[in-house]
């Protein structure tokens, strides 16, 4: 990484999406270049450039350059404005992939979201649109962005023919709370969604009985919901998964899910997710694994004042999150051991002071 001026410089093309989420909320450009330089097939994939449109549609007076190759793209970041946008996704990557960017920014925004988005609904490299439902909006209600804040699953779309739609509704602030997360509780109760399109009603049930074989060893509050979606609203293709989270008496909320695969029983799936979710409980913190950047980048963003929030420790994308606010914001967390006295204990306490990010788009409306 190198910085010259206010243009902040970076390689590769993994962490994209935080880069030039981080270049719109700090409002410094970025050039990000040797993307896939050495593939064979090098340059920007079909989602990244869909990606770069939809922030396009999404702010106002961007300014988005790529490369005759598509291996460097530079970004002089405008105004988030929000407002009615809808997009088509490539079938590619799940619609989880472009909704994660947009959360962080749309609060942000000059006028409230109305964000509709067409593809895939569920796939298994990114959020499925009931985690951002269930687990991605309660985060966000911890910083105070609540009223109005909601997502609609309007169709299902399964892989690889898609088909589905969400509409993501966000309102605007004009400053994030401070978040001070430290006990994360024991868990209380567990809830569940399990869907299943174009295929035997009956799979949905079965996810349902084989997770309940095992959570019922530990809880009795389980509550796994079949979510049945009839014809057009089905999507295109056949599909079904299974989410979880676990919830804990101080909200902290943890996840997991498992998506079909050919030949792989909806009991084997549901055997997945709930190995997951137990594995996920056992790490502990106060901040699911899959949501430690939108906490760590709202943290930042807070009022002038110290956040503290426990988490489990970093995943490599995290770290390299972390390092990345230090390079826009110049803002360094505090991590220390959650417990110092149980040398056992992996969970950590991130501190850091709140830049005072002001919402100036909200005070133009």
């Amino acid at each position: 990484m190198a910085q010259t001026g206010s243009l902040l410089h970076f390689s590769d093309h993994q962490y994209l999406r935080q880069r030039l989420v981080l270049s719109i909320l700090s409002g410094k450009a970025v050039r990000i270049d040797k993307i896939r330089s050495d593939d064979k097939n090098p340059g920007l994939r079909d989602y990244e450039v869909s990606l770069l449109r939809l922030l396009e549609k999404a702010t106002n007076g961007t300014v988005i350059e790529i490369s005759v190759t598509g291996t460097a793209i530079l970004l002089k970041p405008g105004i988030i404005a929000g407002g009615s946008v809808s997009h088509d996704c490539p079938l590619s990557r799940s619609v989880g992939y472009f909704l994660e960017p947009l959360i962080m920014l749309a609060p942000f925004a000059k006028r409230p979201f109305q964000l509709s988005l067409r593809g895939i609904t569920t796939d298994d490299n990114d959020l499925s649109a009931d985690l951002v439902r269930t687990v991605t909006l309660p985060h966000l209600q911890l910083f105070g962005i609540s009223d109005g804040l909601e997502l609609r699953i309007k169709k299902r779309g399964s892989p690889p023919e898609g088909g589905g739609e969400v509409q993501f509704l966000c309102p605007v602030v004009k400053q994030v709370k401070t978040l001070n997360f430290v006990e994360p509780g024991k868990i209380k109760r567990i809830r569940g969604i399990a869907h299943a399109v174009r295929v035997n009603p009956q799979f949905s049930n079965r996810m349902i009985d084989a997770s309940r074989s095992v959570l019922n060893r530990y809880i009795p509050d389980i509550y796994l919901y079949s979510d049945v979606y009839k014809g057009e609203e089905s999507g295109k293709s056949p599909g079904y998964a299974l989410s979880l989270l676990a919830e804990s008496t101080t909200s902290a909320i943890q996840c997991s899910e498992a998506v079909s695969k050919p030949g792989v029983t909806p009991e084997e799936i549901a055997l997945t997710a709930t190995h997951t979710l137990l594995s996920e409980i056992r790490r502990g913190g106060c901040v699911d694994r899959k949501h430690q950047n939108l906490v760590l980048l709202m943290m930042v963003l807070g009022s002038e004042d110290v956040g503290r929030c426990r988490m489990c420790e970093p995943s490599a994308r995290t770290i390299q999150f972390l390092r990345d606010i230090k390079s826009f914001f110049g803002t360094s967390f505090k991590i220390v051991p959650a417990e110092p006295s149980d040398p056992s204990s992996t969970q950590l306490l991130f501190s850091c002071y709140g830049t005072g990010y002001i919402n100036v788009n909200r005070s133009l409306a």
